[in-house]
């Protein structure tokens, strides 16, 4: 044979490896009684029992709830405006505006009371009393000083509502009745109360 040439090759490196650690086992404590582990079918049992429950509350509050209702507390339609004394003829006067929403008129004849709610979609007119008139402010409906309306979008004139005498001598307003001047009745009594 002939020269038989062996080349040397390099011993291949060694990799170092490091001791393995032994697996440590944790061992669960035995649980006993009452706290014992659930099985899937006990949860979701108890779960559905919870979930049914809790409904049946909120549906038993509900329902009392509906039984008792807030009441908001409204001021009777029914109030004593002064005597009429205390009213200048020709006098748009507008002290109940705010609390019951009346402006009280005296002219030569006697009084009557409007309603201060537009009849457009039931704003607070203002009195302007140098233009001789009821402005609405939310879209300019105007209203002359017996209410009949001669501007804006208002479809009819304002309400008037009931005026009388009370047995002392002050003036009776009952904003629960109402004249409407498009079916005629601003002549009835009570619409107007002549002094």
């Amino acid at each position: 044979m002939a020269d038989e040439t062996t080349v040397a090759t390099p011993p291949a490196a060694e990799v170092k490896k490091a001791p393995a650690k032994e697996a440590t086992v944790i061992e669960e404590a035995p649980v006993e009684g009452k706290w014992s582990l659930l099985s899937r079918r006990d949860f979701l049992t108890r779960a559905a029992w919870a979930g049914f429950t809790i409904n049946f509350l909120a549906a038993t509050f509900a329902c009392l709830r509906y039984m008792f209702p807030r009441v908001l507390f409204e001021p009777s339609p029914i109030f004593k405006a002064g005597f009429p004394s205390e009213y200048t003829v020709g006098e748009v006067n507008e002290r109940f505006k705010q609390s019951q929403r009346v402006w009280i008129v005296r002219d030569s004849g006697g009084f009557y009371a409007i309603l201060a709610i537009c009849t457009h979609l039931g704003c607070t007119p203002n009195w302007f009393p140098t233009e001789d008139k009821f402005k609405c402010p939310c879209h300019g409906s105007g209203f002359r000083r017996t209410g009949i309306n001669f501007e804006g979008p208002a479809p009819r004139p304002l309400e008037r509502i009931k005026i009388t005498l009370a047995e002392d001598g002050q003036l009776l307003i009952d904003k629960s009745v109402k004249f409407l001047y498009e079916k005629g009745e601003w002549n009835k009594p009570g619409a107007y109360l002549p002094v």
